[in-house]
């Protein structure tokens, strides 16, 4: 069988998303009842299990024999081609609070690369969507190639610039100490502002954007960055993924990586990219090797 064109899966992500939309609109600010994963950081709520089953259920029967890897329900399916991975919920604490700031996030990937893909934001109407002719807003054209409009006027300083980030979470607080302070303290002195919106995808679609110049990312996983670092680069901005276990050039997919600094069409960051060199070359120092 073959698979569908990177534009078709674009189109199959999207009515799955379409789909399950309305049932987290109306559970949002229903008080759902929550419990944690790894740590009282770590939410979840009955919605994201349910919600991931059932964008399994409709790509599944889209596409036959798919493999799925989603935040919740971890590894589905048999080796394929194509694998779809889901955050049914990107944002879950932002959801279970009454903040507007959550999506659902499912990127196809075809032979290990994401090549299509959407993030949903059901709350405020906004799909942003990716394939190989560029990046979509409510299926509009925009970014690099679009016919008109696009990302906003790029700032020229630097300390013009908007930067969002959930670096340092409590986590990399217990592991990289005194200097995740002072990391994200650089960033609060480089930039005009910085924002902890904790919905990673949807930072990146922003950035992609242009509505956030830059997103810096640690410890991320797949679900979190799948569809968004393909909106970045199709719509002209810059992706830059980085890895634990090697010092060389980067020969794996951009979304596998589990530490990112995005930038927007035509800004530049470089306080951004040292923080997260600085902390790379840091926790590699200490034996980190995803």
């Amino acid at each position: 069988m073959s698979l569908p064109s990177p534009g078709g899966l674009r189109r199959l992500a999207v009515s799955a998303a379409t789909a399950c939309a309305p049932r987290l609109v109306e559970a949002f600010r229903a008080a759902p009842e929550i419990s944690t994963k790894r740590n009282t950081h770590d939410l979840v709520t009955v919605h994201d299990r349910a919600t991931e089953d059932e964008l399994v259920r409709l790509l599944g029967e889209a596409v036959p024999g798919s493999r799925f890897v989603g935040e919740e329900g971890g590894a589905r399916g048999e080796p394929h081609r194509l694998e779809w991975i889901v955050d049914p919920i990107d944002g879950t604490a932002n959801f279970a609070h009454g903040f507007a700031m959550f999506s659902i996030s499912i990127a196809a990937a075809v032979d290990g690369e994401v090549v299509a893909g959407v993030v949903l934001d059901p709350v405020n109407g906004l799909e942003f969507s990716a394939d190989d002719a560029g990046a979509y807003l409510n299926g509009e054209r925009f970014g690099a190639g679009a016919a008109a409009g696009g990302a906003a006027s790029a700032p020229g300083a630097e300390s013009a610039l908007s930067l969002v980030t959930s670096y340092p979470s409590a986590e990399a607080l217990a592991v990289d100490g005194p200097a995740a302070l002072e990391r994200f303290g650089r960033l609060v002195d480089a930039y005009a502002t910085v924002r902890r919106t904790v919905s990673g995808a949807l930072e990146l679609a922003y950035t992609a954007i242009g509505w956030a110049d830059v997103t810096l990312g640690v410890d991320t996983n797949p679900w979190d960055v799948g569809v968004g670092q393909l909106l970045v680069t199709r719509a002209g901005g810059h992706y830059l993924g980085l890895f634990y276990d090697t010092l060389g050039p980067e020969r794996r997919p951009a979304h596998l990586a589990p530490c990112y600094v995005a930038v927007a069409p035509g800004r530049t960051a470089p306080t951004a990219v040292r923080v997260l060199e600085e902390t790379v070359t840091a926790r590699r120092a200490a034996g980190y090797t995803r």
